[in-house]
């Protein structure tokens, strides 16, 4: 069994990290993409909302696909399209193409995160949930690391589109290796599957979901937990680091590097300590409020010294791997039965706001630097302090939710 669950978790990281390299990718590169494409920053915000718009567009199907057909034949059958998105990635000659193929990757990735949930959560106990999640969620960040400093050395050595060629490549790998090699219950467990349901009981369960008591608080924090750190590391680190510090393509990636290596020890730090403390809530609660103080120490610092910035960047992704332990929060809410359709559920909230702070941070840039002499400080110190408020404002709905015990998966407290 051991062996199993092994080779489960391996491949599980592979594909999160895929999916996290394609997240991240945009950042390191954004000015040369600029450069090259002919890029406002309003489209570059667009690219980064595509990824997660077509995650978010697939979210309820994957959920069905998930508890019908099983994770195993969703996320192989999903990465192809992946693939071919790289791959027109690597050919893009437009703003238009750019984003087109960041939609068509994002659909790709759509199944990715959540099969962790759905997978571990059928081959691991349920008070082990939570530190099996941080595993696998930190070692995704490998892929995160890799969009940094290593592709922009790649980029310098082959170019960025054939950079791309190559995760194309990789990326078939893995869905072939996926598909072979993982199952979607543990040998010794209940084979009963959804696939029995018909197409009424599937949407009455998509219903029950919904109508689920204390879900609601969990999806507000959501919603803005983990996309306001994305928007930092995944879109405006890069350029800001460029624009403000006058750092180049590999000392950003490099500073990038750091924040995805903290980022890993933040989740791996968070993993545990819903059991420490004894209360998830409680975990998420001190995680929000931390990566917002940091949030707003960086829109109020002006002119900050290089050294300063980037230990303020690093510490805010440190403190934003809290969204682990909300999304065990959220899966003790459902039932197995319910397992596929109630994670994407949850995911589905963090997807709106993946959706909504790229694009919407692109609008604020845009404002700034619609003078045409370039993007002030003062348009990055905006976006800090707009990111910190969105997380105040998930916190002050999700300060009313109900606390799940961590020992085991579907206990609320009262």
């Amino acid at each position: 069994m051991w062996l199993k669950r092994a080779v489960l978790l391996g491949l599980l990281v592979a594909v999160t990290a895929l999916s996290q390299f394609y997240r991240v990718s945009n950042s390191v590169i954004a000015p040369e993409l600029a450069r090259e494409l002919g890029l406002s920053a309003e489209q570059l915000g667009w690219a980064g909302s595509a990824f997660f718009a077509a995650l978010l567009a697939l979210q309820l199907p994957v959920g069905i696909w998930f508890d019908r057909y099983g994770a195993r034949l969703t996320v192989a059958v999903l990465s192809l399209l992946a693939v071919a998105g790289a791959a027109l990635l690597a050919r893009a000659e437009s703003a238009e193409a750019l984003i087109a193929a960041r939609a068509l990757v994002g659909l790709g990735c759509a199944a990715s995160f959540m099969s962790v949930v759905f997978l571990c959560s059928r081959w691991f106990p349920p008070d082990r949930l939570t530190t099996v999640l941080s595993w696998v969620f930190a070692a995704s960040n490998l892929g995160t690391l890799a969009a940094a400093t290593p592709l922009a050395l790649a980029a310098s050595a082959l170019g960025w589109r054939n950079s791309f060629l190559v995760v194309s490549a990789v990326t078939a790998l893995v869905a072939a290796l996926f598909f072979l090699f993982v199952r979607d219950r543990p040998p010794d467990a209940d084979a009963r599957a959804g696939h029995h349901e018909g197409l009424a009981d599937i949407l009455g369960g998509v219903i029950e979901v919904l109508r689920t008591p204390g879900l609601w608080p969990i999806l507000a924090m959501h919603a803005f937990a983990y996309a306001s750190m994305l928007t930092v590391l995944g879109i405006w680190a890069g350029p800001y680091l460029n624009d403000v510090h006058g750092l180049d393509g590999v000392a950003r990636g490099n500073v990038i590097l750091a924040m995805g290596a903290a980022q890993i020890a933040g989740i791996l730090l968070y993993g545990p300590m819903d059991r420490i403390v004894g209360s998830r809530k409680r975990v998420v609660i001190t995680g929000a409020s931390l990566s917002a103080l940091t949030l707003i120490a960086l829109g109020l610092l002006s002119q900050p010294p290089q050294g300063a910035a980037v230990a303020l960047l690093v510490a805010f992704t440190l403190f934003a791997g809290y969204p682990v332990v909300i999304v065990a929060q959220g899966r003790a809410l459902f039932p197995d039965r319910l397992a596929g359709r109630g994670v994407t559920t949850v995911n589905m909230a963090q997807l709106v706001g993946l959706v909504l702070l790229p694009s919407g941070s692109g609008q604020i840039i845009g404002a700034f630097a619609a003078g045409g002499v370039g993007v002030p400080e003062s348009a990055y110190r905006a976006v800090f302090l707009a990111l910190a408020a969105c997380l105040m404002l998930g916190l002050s709905f999700y300060l009313r939710s109900r606390d799940t015990k961590p020992a085991a998966t579907g206990s609320p407290d009262p």
